[in-house]
């Protein structure tokens, strides 16, 4: 690969990189304040539909973009990428066409099924984005495509922006002028579709020239319609699998949560409350996520220049670089949350209910951080079985033991099977990797020392956080503000402890290091500490 061209796929893995951060700490913090805003039930009206959204936006966004790009790459000259970004548009055209009727007309049903009829409005309002789903993923896929992210970039952004800010208005309006929570929950998925005509419109002149414009006669043969379905089938379906993994346990649990209260003896509007108390746990996972896999992200371009230069060894390094770093962040960041969720609980929500649901289904950090950076390499290395293997193994855990879970154990129940459906999925998918995939996770003792480090700092974060209670008082200690005075000892506590840790017990090498924020400066800090003391 040419030196110029390396750089410009570094700059637009960047660039690419940077926006979806933002993109993605918008999508986690936005519904704080709205379940401030709202309360419990009005919280569940809005995330009991948020997995149609999540679906249909991880395939314009993700999956089917990276499909797409995939295509437009393998052609050889300017003409034949704009006919087949052609024939994509078209197909998923077909595919959207479907999706939004059958989603019109069974919302009715799709309602009942998640046990609340009124619910069919808000299903009704989000089938509507995906009208311009195949707009926004051909356009973003043919410019990554062709190594420019910047359209797909921008447009992920407005995408994410004017949703939060549509949302939060309908909110606001909601309490203002006394809405009932359906009322509200319409208007506020009503933005999906709002969203997706703004973000569309970076792609006007892409779509006039290259989509609707008189189709050029082809300079060299491309796959027929159908082989072409095929492909979007097996190859699109399988990335934009792997992208939901996390929103298609969600809308699992949209159909089968609160339905299985209501069978386990809570009245209707209880149980629409505890549904909106356990979904308080995917905002923190969202965060939690995000933290886990941006620096390790930033390695990807690196594990696909070595890949393209045939460097096994290197690529291995990456690969052990990619997993340590992501599965330390995850483990730090889970047994961190855990540590301070009764504080975070009551900083973040105003209140303490359902604390062991949530510290329970945190843990689907540590496996859905795990099941990201995997697949990153999987991907790479074109190994798709495993990841279709893994997904459905998780998938059908959670399908056959969520609804007996709930009725059985509450919120408590769904959490946990949230968190073995993705153990399940990350054991298969490591079973089905490669050997040296495999053997990244047991080298050198790493997670050992990554376990004994955790729990270390977990119990010194929990022994820190009843000490301050202790000497403010249960009263003061219960209050928002103290809350937040707690929950910013403990992360600093937290922090310190397992940096401090990870340094003495050379968890990380010098190329792992720096991948962290700071990690340079803290490699310098300790070599001068070396050379003082020696």
């Amino acid at each position: 690969m040419p030196k110029d061209h390396l750089n410009t796929v570094f700059k637009g893995a960047l660039i690419l990189s940077i926006s979806s951060l933002v993109a993605k700490i918008l999508s986690a913090v936005y519904r704080i304040p709205l379940q401030n805003m709202v309360g419990n039930t009005g919280f569940y009206v809005y995330q009991q539909i948020y997995p149609l959204y999540g679906i249909g936006m991880t395939f314009a966004l993700n999956g089917f973009p990276n499909f797409i790009s995939k295509l437009v790459a393998e052609q050889p000259d300017e003409t034949s990428k704009s006919l087949i970004a052609r024939r994509a548009f078209h197909i998923l055209s077909g595919l959207s066409l479907v999706v939004f009727f059958g989603l019109q007309l069974g919302a009715t049903w799709i309602a009942a099924h998640m046990g609340d009829v009124n619910l069919a409005p808000i299903i009704s309002a989000v089938a509507w984005m995906f009208v311009f789903m195949p707009w926004l993923a051909t356009g973003r896929g043919y410019y990554q495509g062709k190594f420019l992210m910047g359209p797909t970039a921008v447009s992920q952004l407005i995408e994410q922006v004017v949703r939060v800010a549509i949302i939060i208005m309908a909110a606001y309006f909601s309490v203002r002028l006394g809405w009932d929570n359906y009322r509200m929950g319409t208007w506020a998925m009503s933005s999906a579709p709002l969203a997706a005509i703004c973000s569309s419109l970076i792609f006007t002149a892409f779509g006039l020239r290259y989509l609707l414009a008189p189709a050029p006669a082809p300079t060299h043969p491309l796959p027929s319609h159908r082989k072409l379905t095929k492909r979007f089938v097996i190859e699109g379906g399988t990335l934009c699998l792997v992208a939901a993994v996390v929103i298609l346990l969600q809308l699992v649990d949209s159909f089968t949560v609160m339905r299985g209260l209501v069978h386990q003896g809570q009245l209707p509007e209880v149980a629409k409350a505890l549904k909106g108390v356990y979904d308080r746990g995917q905002p923190l996972v969202q965060l939690g996520l995000v933290v886990a896999t941006a620096f390790s992200a930033t390695l990807l371009p690196a594990l696909t220049d070595a890949l393209a230069k045939r460097q096994p060894i290197e690529f291995k390094r990456q690969t052990q670089a990619m997993v340590h770093v992501s599965l330390a962040l995850s483990m730090a960041a889970t047994v961190g949350l855990v540590a301070l969720m009764p504080q975070i609980n009551r900083l973040l929500f105003g209140s303490l209910e359902g604390t062991t649901a949530l510290r329970i289904y945190i843990i689907s950090i540590l496996f859905a951080a795990l099941i990201t950076t995997y697949t990153s390499v999987l991907q790479s290395l074109n190994e798709y079985t495993a990841m279709i293997i893994s997904i459905i193994a998780g998938l059908a855990t959670k399908v056959l033991a969520n609804y007996i879970f709930v009725v059985h154990y509450g919120i408590n129940g769904a959490s946990a099977v949230t968190v073995l459906s993705l153990a399940v999925m990350f054991a298969v998918m490591w079973l089905g990797s490669p050997e040296d995939l495999q053997q990244v996770l047991l080298e050198s003792g790493y997670l050992i020392k990554l376990l004994a480090l955790s729990a270390v700092m977990g119990i010194v974060v929990i022994l820190s956080c009843h000490q301050i209670t202790a000497l403010v008082g249960p009263i003061l200690a219960n209050t928002r503000g103290m809350a937040g005075i707690i929950t910013v000892i403990g992360v600093l506590i937290g922090v310190l402890v397992f940096v401090a840790g990870a340094v003495y017990a050379r968890l990380f090498t010098i190329r792992e290091w720096l991948v962290l924020p700071y990690g340079k400066r803290l490699i310098k800090a300790v070599a001068k500490g070396k050379e003082h003391h020696s």
